[in-house]
């Protein structure tokens, strides 16, 4: 196969290449593991030899496509995998290396299908709009269970429970160690809200880096807990009548090293970008919802009195609202962000990052007005004076959401044709799938009495 040029992939440079063979030679690595993922953001992985490492680099490794979720029929399934030498982490067994990979056709052109070229694609317009930086934070949460055929739970306590009430400490603690190995920067961790609910905290990074952390913290997270002989899971809504898993996503822009979401003589310390970039993600939230919510039980997380946020507004106190300008550290630049509440953390991270962006910098472009922040309990209100004050909901399911997503332009700008089309076909089916199923809910509710 032609090696495979691109004068924006990190890929095509000989010095980042040769020094992942560099490393891989003086750590003694025994092999190396591949990353990508498939439209719903699940882990897709394989492993070469050493000896094939510097031919993988070149020119990437062939593949079948027609066998992974989303991508290409059978007709043309043929794939080539581009390891991403910036991405090279070593595996904390320190044996194991792992590359996250960039997928083109054979004839060595980005494939569309392949989510994180979607998100390139965002950062590229960001970038033509004199952006050169989209810092993104995510604070995924997750359940540790007893084990994986059911939802036991290991202890009782709340949030920043400690001691007795936190019987899972160890798990977090070795869990941070496993990233940090790999480079990966971790803030901090505690207990959340619900029993047996945990959240470990990644430092903000660039767009690309933060979607490769994702799915490095998704597996490190799973994989210790099993070391531990228990459960972890990002289902959004394990457990009936607690809160569910969220990622609340912290995100600014800067050029420079300057942060064009701040501005020190706005009351709210918030720029014109800044605000037109807010505006941008409350009027296309709807649309995009079945990304950042796109499983059926994201929607039982996606509800009123579960501190999940459902109605479009932003403030900067209110945690009822769907976005919140944290005041951590009133008035500092760097400090200065957005936290967008509705993710949950079994979103594909490069198609959501991308979606927010794109979202964003439409009310950049367009010039979209930022309407004054709610400062009050949203979920306090009735629906009329929610109507009186302009206030939609997100959608109240995955079936809702993808009608929202089918009529969205933006969505499709974000997506692409390929992806916009086959996302919607695979989430349509799930929802099919769920609604004519029958529920222990419905048997007790209605068989003694209809």
């Amino acid at each position: 196969m032609a090696q495979i040029e691109s004068k924006n992939r990190a890929t095509s440079e000989p010095q980042a290449r040769k020094g992942v063979l560099e490393q891989v030679a003086e750590r003694g690595i025994e092999d190396v593991l591949l990353w990508f993922t498939d439209l719903e953001g699940h882990l897709k992985s394989f492993s070469i030899t050493t000896r094939e490492l510097e031919s993988a680099l070149d020119d990437g490794m062939g593949f079948d496509g027609s066998s992974v979720t989303g991508f290409n029929a059978i007709e043309e399934s043929d794939m080539v995998a581009i390891p991403d030498p910036t991405s090279y982490r070593v595996l904390p067994d320190g044996k194991t290396g792992r590359m996250i990979c960039d997928i083109v056709t054979p004839d060595g052109q980005p494939y569309e299908g392949d989510p994180r070229h979607v998100l390139r694609r965002a950062l590229e317009r960001m970038t033509s709009m004199g952006f050169d930086t989209f810092n993104v934070g995510p604070e995924a949460e997750y359940f540790l269970f007893r084990d994986e055929k059911g939802t036991e739970t290991l202890d009782e306590g709340g949030y920043f429970a400690q001691t007795t009430m936190d019987a899972a400490t160890d798990v977090r603690r070795d869990t941070i160690r496993a990233l940090e190995s790999m480079g990966i920067p971790v803030e901090y961790h505690h207990h959340e809200v619900g029993p047996s609910q945990h959240e470990i905290d990644i430092r903000y990074a660039n767009a690309l880096d933060m979607g490769d952390y994702m799915l490095t913290y998704r597996l490190v997270v799973k994989e210790v807990a099993k070391q531990h002989g228990y459960h972890a899971t990002f289902m959004p809504k394990p457990l009936f009548g607690e809160n569910g898993s969220g990622m609340h996503t912290h995100q600014s822009l800067f050029t420079d090293g300057r942060n064009r979401f701040f501005d020190g003589d706005d009351r709210w310390h918030l720029s014109g970008e800044g605000k037109a970039f807010i505006a941008g993600q409350l009027r296309h939230a709807r649309e995009i919802a079945a990304v950042f919510a796109q499983w059926v039980n994201s929607y039982k997380r996606l509800v009123p009195g579960y501190e999940a946020p459902v109605y479009v507004a932003w403030s900067q106190r209110n945690r009822s609202a769907l976005i919140r300008i944290p005041l951590y550290k009133p008035g500092s630049e760097q400090a200065t962000r957005a936290e967008i509440r509705c993710p949950d953390p079994a979103c594909n991270p490069y198609l959501l990052f991308a979606c927010l962006l794109h979202a964003g910098l439409e009310g950049i472009e367009q010039g979209y007005e930022l309407p004054d922040p709610m400062e009050t309990n949203l979920y306090h209100l009735t629906a009329e004076q929610r109507r009186e004050r302009g206030i939609v909901s997100l959608p109240e399911t995955l079936g809702e959401a993808i009608d929202a997503l089918a009529q969205s332009e933006l969505a499709r700008k974000a997506l692409g044709p390929h992806i916009f089309d086959r996302y919607i076909e695979l989430k349509r089916k799930e929802w099919d799938e769920y609604r004519v199923q029958l529920t222990d809910w419905e048997m007790k509710k209605y068989l003694a009495v209809l």
